[in-house]
């Protein structure tokens, strides 16, 4: 880890580790059911990986990483496939547009080299 975190890469630890308490939160509410225990689940992965971007983890990186880009892929198949409109494809998708670049802007990769 070289340097001072970047505030790209703070905003985006915070934003998935805020993620991760909702998703924790959702899955408390459905705990009788096989989804309400698999958000739990995926709620503390989300906050494990946001505490790696913390601490300058590449591999958090890389893993909150895949999760924008599937999370854009998946709103282009459901675009595809008639299921949304080009406007929700691009709401859904900018977030993880921005995620990625503060994640890999020079800054963040110094960060995280």
């Amino acid at each position: 880890m070289a340097g001072q975190r970047p505030g790209g890469v703070t905003l985006v630890a915070v934003i998935a580790w805020i993620n991760g308490l909702f998703t924790i939160i959702s899955g408390i509410f459905h705990i009788f059911s096989w989804a309400g225990w698999a958000s739990i689940v995926i709620g503390i992965i989300t906050i494990a990986v946001s505490l790696g971007l913390f601490r300058g983890s590449n591999g958090a990186r890389t893993i909150m990483a895949i999760v924008f880009v599937i999370g854009i892929a998946v709103a282009i198949a459901a675009f595809v496939s008639g299921g949304s409109s080009l406007w929700a494809v691009i709401g859904s998708s900018l977030l993880p547009l921005i995620g990625l670049i503060l994640l890999y802007s020079p800054k963040a990769s110094a960060y995280f080299s």
